[in-house]
């Protein structure tokens, strides 16, 4: 298991597109991936449980990944977040 903390850059947070780039990355991996924020725990791979988690711009969360390719799952989401989500 690994984990890593970061911060939400996008001025709008995780919203519908960023969201669902997101978890497009999250799926191309078979380890299990959530994030944690606010003591809540979400499943990076579900759209709806990412946006259930309200997560604005300035925001940080925690990625933990678990299984055979976790070090490349982890590596992969903290850099599409760092890199915007696309905006």
């Amino acid at each position: 298991m690994v984990s890593q903390k970061v911060t939400i850059k996008n001025p709008t947070g995780l919203h519908l597109r960023p969201a669902g780039i997101l978890c497009k990355e999250a799926m191309q991996f078979k380890a299990l991936i959530t994030f944690s924020f606010k003591g809540n725990t979400a499943n990076a791979k579900s759209v709806l449980s990412v946006l259930g988690a309200c997560i604005k711009c300035g925001d940080e969360i925690e990625f933990v990944c678990e299984g055979e390719d976790e070090q490349e799952a982890l590596k992969a989401l903290v850099g599409v977040v760092e890199s915007g989500l696309g905006e």
